[in-house]
């Protein structure tokens, strides 16, 4: 199978310079545009199999060749080339951004360049977070990262906000991002109506960490939906306010306890017994909000009581603009990130069903108190 893309591969982009070179290899022909000037060795990740294909992409005189092939690699590493190159003229710059830039090539280092590439990623990026959405989305996963951006002379940092779905038809889709100065309750509100305003009218479960901001907007925006706390940054919560010597003890606890609210009680009183109150205490704030994933399938347990459905994101956000380290403004991130988030949402759309059954609501007793906004 790797041979065989490899070859096709291959042959696509053949075609692809032939028809921009107006010839074939060695042919003579008054249409002839330009000619051919050897290939350079490229690799992609073949989404067949986690083998990487080396390819050979043909070089043209004078001209870039536009290949298909590399469309959706290429968009990301121009978003990224972009913000290197607009750091490194605003003064952001650091050594290892200089390096990258040598390997660049300083004649791209232009004021214009860097708008050309802007205004050709812009159109692309600003409209992907503005497609319509479906009517129905069962379950709702939201998760903010945080980067550095410049503003003036100062440094601070900004969230990005990500919001991705399960439909009816168990895919996994990347709905919304926008960039906001902090997670307050109107910043999330807003980019739930906006949502809405694209077609969204209702949703099962909202899953996140415990914010309040996040908690509040989804009791305003989706009245009848169940709110789900992250078990992971729940665990996060609780761990924060205990000696770190007790952590592995604790959250095996709490681990233990998780899915069973009888259990949750007795961890409750445990940790007041031990003194550690202000852990408890928030055990009992969000006690209520942890089973609300069992109203659904039990097979989808797994997957809808987290939102590690977004950590592979993140992590990918984190991971593409580390050589950055401060981006030069807001649409720079955007920029990126946006690039970034169409990658995953396209391997998303293309791949495997995330969930085999979605499921309606169950009334069956889950032993807890259900939570609904």
């Amino acid at each position: 199978m790797k041979n065989l893309i490899t070859w096709f591969l291959n042959e696509v982009m053949q075609k692809e310079a032939a028809e921009q070179a107006g010839a074939g290899k060695y042919e003579r022909t008054g249409s002839r545009r330009t000619y051919r000037n050897g290939t350079r060795s490229r690799y992609l990740k073949s989404r067949y199999g986690t083998f990487t294909l080396k390819l050979e992409k043909p070089l043209l005189r004078n001209i870039p060749l536009e290949t298909h092939v590399f469309e959706r690699y290429s968009r990301i590493e121009k978003a990224l080339e972009n913000a290197i190159i607009e750091s490194y003229l605003q003064g952001v710059s650091t050594r290892k951004i200089e390096a990258v830039i040598s390997h660049l090539g300083i004649e791209k280092i232009s004021a214009s360049y860097v708008s050309s590439v802007s205004k050709e990623l812009d159109s692309k990026v600003i409209e992907f977070p503005s497609r319509p959405v479906d009517p129905h989305i069962p379950f709702l996963f939201v998760d903010a990262s945080y980067f550095k951006i410049r503003d003036g002379i100062r440094y601070s940092n900004k969230a990005l906000l990500v919001i991705a779905g399960i439909k009816d038809d168990g895919i996994r889709e990347i709905l919304g991002a926008r960039i906001a100065d902090c997670e307050d309750e109107l910043t999330w509100e807003d980019l739930f109506s906006d949502l809405k305003d694209r077609g969204l009218q209702h949703v099962d479960l909202v899953v996140s960490d415990g914010h309040e901001g996040i908690q509040r907007a989804v009791e305003r925006s989706f009245h009848g939906s169940f709110w789900q706390m992250c078990h992971v940054h729940f665990i996060r919560v609780v761990l924060k306010k205990t000696p770190r010597k007790d952590h592995k003890g604790i959250a095996t606890l709490l681990k233990e306890s998780l899915g069973d609210q009888r259990r949750l009680q007795e961890c409750i009183g445990e940790l007041e017994s031990r003194g550690y109150s202000r852990a408890a205490d928030s055990i009992e704030r969000f006690q209520y909000d942890l089973m609300n994933y069992q109203s659904f399938p039990h097979d989808n347990w797994k997957r809808i009581r987290t939102t590690n459905l977004l950590e592979r994101v993140n992590k990918e956000l984190k991971h593409r603009s580390r050589s950055i380290g401060a981006f030069p403004n807001d649409p720079a991130l955007l920029r990126l990130a946006g690039s970034i988030l169409m990658d995953i949402n396209e391997e998303w759309i293309t791949g495997r069903r995330y969930l085999s059954d979605i499921g309606e609501i169950s009334s069956a007793d889950t032993g807890s108190e259900i939570t609904a906004y």
